[in-house]
């Protein structure tokens, strides 16, 4: 589907609300009225706990960060655990919280700066957290990879957010961090003020967690909802004057390029990059990107088409759905090993103005090591750094750009140029 985005995302315009004492020095200093500078909600989930880990080795010494859930047994024998390595762990406050009691997210949300939130399928857990960290003034981060959960968030809760100061930044993993920064990295090697093109192309040899598939499953199972939040959602962009964004879905192909078979991905990637180029001038006058899954031989990819075919039409039946989500419970995912044979590459084609470039971001395990790396250092990025004064629904690349680059390039994904012609 060719999408041509008209929306700004609330990049232009709109400074935080100096009332709130969230904007400029008075936030990266630290809200004295609030405990808590990150929280990390669904702390104990598979992610979640890779997450915590992460945090606890390296989280600034002076980060006031708490851990929330609903099961306090379960958040003790995290902080155990983090204890054991990192003694400061043991103090760490525990915050017990249910997704479905909306006034105890409410206090959750006013309590901190920045909330962290790994609980998923969001678009049936996650909703009252959103609306909460909107009204609150705080800022948001998820690890969403589902469409109509992100659309829904726009149309319910920009306006407010960008009310209050808080920037709402969902897709802050895998999904959609190396597609979102890799594409901003590419258009920074490009000449300014030209039409832009930029294919991206995907590989990878990881696993899947209980939780990654339920999400995965819960989204393709609502493609009616899906399809009404994106055409809502429309209703309340503003047009993008003088320039023009577009996410075509493209077509499997030979690419010669990386010498691969190239599979068109039509997940949440595109849709962020092309947000975050309607938001940023530097993107062009004409900016189009295409996404592509990236198989080397020709037998894998269709047999890759096959049973991705397959499972999209078991996950409109109820009963189907329900028992590919059994296969694998919530909460369970690869081991430790397999985590650390894991990889992923996204090689990155870019043009204009004469010029060619080839980008590349890579790292290891995509869905958890490095989606728990990409979602803590997104929460600090927006706790500490400083950053353009900008609020409501926001992507990766326009709330934090190239702060949280330097911050992923320093905790080892790595952003490089292979060539350019």
């Amino acid at each position: 589907m060719d999408e041509e985005v008209r929306q700004t995302d609330g990049a232009a315009g709109h400074e935080r609300d100096r009332d709130t004492g969230r904007d400029g020095d008075a936030h990266r200093d630290g809200d004295t009225g609030r405990p808590h500078d990150v929280v990390l909600f669904g702390a104990t989930g598979f992610v979640g706990a890779l997450t915590a880990e992460y945090l606890a080795a390296h989280a600034p010494a002076d980060c006031r960060w708490a851990l929330a859930g609903r099961d306090l047994g379960k958040l003790e024998r995290l902080r155990e655990r983090l204890a054991a390595l990192h003694p400061g762990c043991a103090s760490l406050p525990l915050l017990r919280v249910d997704a479905a009691d909306a006034t105890a997210v409410r206090e959750l949300a006013a309590s901190t700066r920045v909330l962290a939130t790994t609980v998923g399928p969001y678009v049936l857990y996650g909703a009252e957290l959103v609306a909460a960290c909107a009204e609150a003034g705080t800022d948001y981060v998820d690890l969403t990879g589902e469409p109509e959960f992100v659309d829904r968030t726009y149309v319910r809760h920009d306006a407010r957010a960008r009310e209050s100061g808080a920037r709402l930044v969902h897709a802050c993993g895998f999904d959609s961090i190396p597609a979102d920064l890799g594409a901003y990295f590419t258009v920074g090697q490009l000449p300014d003020g030209v039409p832009l093109r930029v294919d991206g192309f995907m590989r990878s040899n990881a696993a899947f967690s209980g939780g990654t598939l339920a999400s995965a499953l819960t989204a393709m199972g609502r493609g009616t909802q899906t399809l009404a939040a994106a055409h809502e959602r429309r209703l309340h962009e503003p047009r993008l004057p003088e320039r023009r964004v577009r996410g075509p879905l493209g077509a499997p192909r030979y690419s010669r390029e990386t010498g691969t078979w190239a599979l068109p991905l039509p997940t949440l990637d595109p849709r962020v990059v092309t947000r975050s180029a309607a938001a940023l001038e530097r993107y062009g006058p004409d900016f189009r990107y295409r996404q592509y899954a990236s198989v080397k031989h020709l037998p894998v990819a269709v047999g890759g088409v096959a049973a991705i075919g397959a499972t999209v039409a078991m996950a409109q039946l109820p009963a189907a759905r329900r028992w590919l989500m059994g296969r694998w419970q919530p909460g369970s995912g690869p081991d430790a090993e397999r985590r650390a044979r894991s990889w992923f590459t996204v090689r990155f084609v870019g043009e204009g103005g004469g010029r060619r470039v080839f980008t590349e971001v890579s790292g290891g395990d995509p869905g958890y090591g490095e989606t728990a790396k990409m979602l803590a250092e997104s929460a600090l990025c927006l706790a500490y750094d400083a950053l353009p004064e900008r609020a409501g629904q926001l992507t990766t690349a326009v709330a934090m750009g190239d702060a949280l680059l330097d911050r992923l390039q320093k905790a080892g994904i790595r952003f490089r140029v292979v060539a350019v012609r």
